[in-house]
């Protein structure tokens, strides 16, 4: 497969883009949050999805946490959220995308705001562990989405400039840490949340990665795409 190399690296958020995880995450933190006492409707459980991380969410909603609290609270979580896992699957398309990106021989990596231990053993069973050549977590930043630090180190780790990698991301504050770092960004959405993403920055809209390839990419505009200046996040 030939075409003209101005993408050399492919970055993925995980939920909502790699696996189809939203409804279980949904379904996980309304039971714990019904669990301290907290009723959160669905506008309220969206900033669930918007790429923070666990400590981000959970002081969000129950205030300035100790580090123990934060622990206890959070292993609370996870345990409802393993429950659930069973009914989550790799997003259409994904495998025989990434399948693609590997005989092209264009690299991948996955950013995301989840735990160090749920990525690993996400990527394992649904067989995706063997595609990518960074996975950054929320172990490896002290800031999460939409700071641009866990986009730029997927970049740094794989040593492509950001300048030549795509990242795909189905959040508002993942489209912004993307695009900060300097990356075209391309929107997931299948749930209405199309016109936000661009907004945020998105370059396109895809709502999985049925039909996509690698020359998909370059035919969207070159490696320079430039970056909306009101999308930068300065920390």
């Amino acid at each position: 497969m030939k075409f003209r190399r101005e993408i050399r690296a492919v970055v993925f958020d995980m939920d909502g883009v790699l696996i189809d995880s939203h409804p279980a995450h949904r379904a996980a933190w309304r039971e714990f949050l019904k669990s301290v006492g907290i009723a959160a409707g669905d506008c309220e459980l969206e900033f669930i999805l918007e790429g923070r991380t666990r400590n981000e969410i959970l002081r969000h909603f129950l205030g300035d946490l100790s580090e123990p609290e934060l622990q206890a609270h959070g292993k609370r979580k996870d345990e409802i959220f393993r429950t659930l896992e069973y009914e989550i699957q790799p997003l259409t398309g994904v495998l025989g995308f990434l399948s693609k990106l590997e005989m092209a021989g264009i690299a991948g990596a996955v950013a995301t705001s989840a735990s160090e231990i749920r990525t690993f053993a996400t990527l394992e069973r649904m067989g995706l562990g063997g595609y990518f050549e960074a996975v950054i977590t929320a172990a490896d930043v002290t800031a999460g989405k939409p700071h641009p630090m866990v986009y730029h180190l997927a970049c740094e780790r794989m040593k492509v400039p950001a300048q030549r990698a795509v990242a795909f991301d189905d959040a508002c504050a993942g489209i912004q840490a993307a695009r900060s770092a300097g990356m075209r960004c391309i929107g997931v959405a299948s749930n209405g949340l199309s016109a936000k993403l661009l907004e945020a920055g998105a370059e396109t809209i895809i709502p999985n990665f049925s039909t996509l390839d690698p020359p998909w990419l370059e035919s969207l505009g070159g490696a320079n795409f430039p970056c909306r200046a009101e999308c930068v996040i300065a920390r």
